[in-house]
């Protein structure tokens, strides 16, 4: 099945990681099933979360104007804590915090996503297997697995069971766009019983997008934290703290700045995928402002620069330009982002074929070229008069290159 036209077109994301870890701002999940917390104190944090300030119209209307087509909720992490009044476990927050959101998200004309963990380290039965051919050497984490003589299969099926009940909720009554599942590493497809839990789905959301972490059935990569030099054959996604963390941990002020979120953005959306940033909202609901003003910046930025973002596909590959560059749907007209003030003229090399002209976007002004050299199939070289003074973006400056026809590249070695 052909992933979904609207998530190849959304280029930006917000990803929402929302739940009792902000409370006292210590690490979703891991920080129990490291050690780093114990258990009791982690869970402590459950009488403190109150969203009492949480307002999901506004969340919706700062991810519009940072320019994302689609967020991502945390709607259940590792920890087995659901955001909504589940009939399915004992473990959540006694209220619907997943409807609102959703209804906001639509009213912006943002597609609605929810995260879903495979994995619950919390729940009675969840610990009653392991994943086939895991060495019986290495040792064993209580919440996740127990050694090999004391698997329970009809303690996993109750497991089983539980999973696809909050599947069904949350299909149904919030039909998500997108699920996007995390914790695949635990057990094998089998085990999950990936189709099974599929066609549950599509049963409800028939055009459901999932990522890779539904293993056979992910319609796209998903690379985490670290921007990929080769970008990913297909459809993906590189998902990104602001900071160093998903959620919100207080001493954390380790924000990347505006400018490095845009060179994040331009690079992925260059390479063909989106970006999903991710924002870790104060326990009360609200979003800590040094991450809203990113969100604003990058958004201004993508605003300005909208036509070499949205409706484009991945650019040239790398050593034609010395930057990320995108590619209008028509193949006609190439975007090049500039990061830094040229000092000379900016070259792209390898283009068969003509140049109508170069102009600056935001400003529109046109920019002098010129093609050098060039022998028998290997063609020259494009000049591109550097932009100077007002046309330069103070963060990342777009050329917007018209070709004659349609997009065609030398790929060869020269004549030797």
């Amino acid at each position: 099945m052909a992933i979904q036209p609207w998530f190849t077109d959304a280029k930006l994301g917000i990803f929402i990681h929302w739940g009792i870890y902000a409370v006292d701002g210590v690490q979703e999940s891991w920080s129990f099933y490291d050690d780093i917390v114990p258990y009791d104190r982690y869970m402590s944090q459950f009488d403190r979360f109150t969203a009492a300030r949480y307002e999901p119209g506004d969340w919706a209307k700062l991810f519009a104007r940072a320019g994302a087509r689609y967020a991502v909720l945390t709607s259940r992490h590792h920890d087995g804590v659901a955001l909504w009044d589940t009939a399915h476990g004992d473990l959540n927050v006694g209220r619907d915090l997943i409807a609102g959101y959703a209804d906001a998200l639509r009213e912006q004309g943002l597609k609605v996503g929810l995260y879903y963990s495979h994995s619950d380290w919390s729940h009675p039965d969840y610990a009653s297997t392991r994943k086939p051919g895991r060495p019986p050497e290495l040792e064993d984490n209580r919440y996740s697995e127990v050694a090999a003589e004391d698997e329970d299969p009809a303690a996993w099926e109750r497991f089983l069971g539980y999973r696809d009940g909050q599947i069904r909720e949350l299909t149904s009554c919030y039909k998500p766009d997108l699920l996007w599942f995390d914790g695949e590493w635990d057990r094998s497809e089998e085990q999950w019983r990936i189709p099974e839990l599929a066609a549950l789905i599509r049963s409800e959301v028939p055009d459901v997008v999932f990522n890779a972490r539904m293993l056979s059935e992910g319609d796209y990569a998903t690379p985490e934290q670290g921007a990929p030099v080769v970008p990913p054959d297909g459809p993906w996604e590189l998902c990104l703290t602001i900071n160093d963390s998903w959620g919100h941990q207080h001493h954390d002020h380790n924000h990347k700045s505006v400018d490095q979120l845009i060179r994040y953005f331009a690079e992925t959306i260059g390479g063909g995928g989106n970006l999903l940033l991710s924002v870790g909202p104060r326990e009360d609901g609200t979003i800590p402002a040094e991450q809203a003003e990113r969100l604003e910046g990058l958004g201004d930025w993508i605003a300005k620069h909208a036509e070499a973002v949205y409706g484009t596909e991945r650019g040239l590959p790398a050593g034609h330009h010395y930057g990320p560059s995108t590619l209008s749907k028509d193949r006609r007209t190439l975007y090049l982002t500039l990061f830094d003030a040229p000092r000379a003229e900016i070259n792209v090399r390898g283009l068969l074929g003509g140049v109508r002209r170069v102009t600056v976007l935001g400003s529109g002004r046109e920019l002098a070229h010129r093609i050098t050299g060039g022998l028998h199939e290997t063609p020259g070289v494009l000049w591109i008069e550097p932009p100077t003074g007002a046309d330069l973006d103070p963060h990342a400056t777009v050329l917007a290159v018209e070709l004659e026809g349609e997009l065609e590249l030398y790929r060869g070695s020269g004549r030797f």
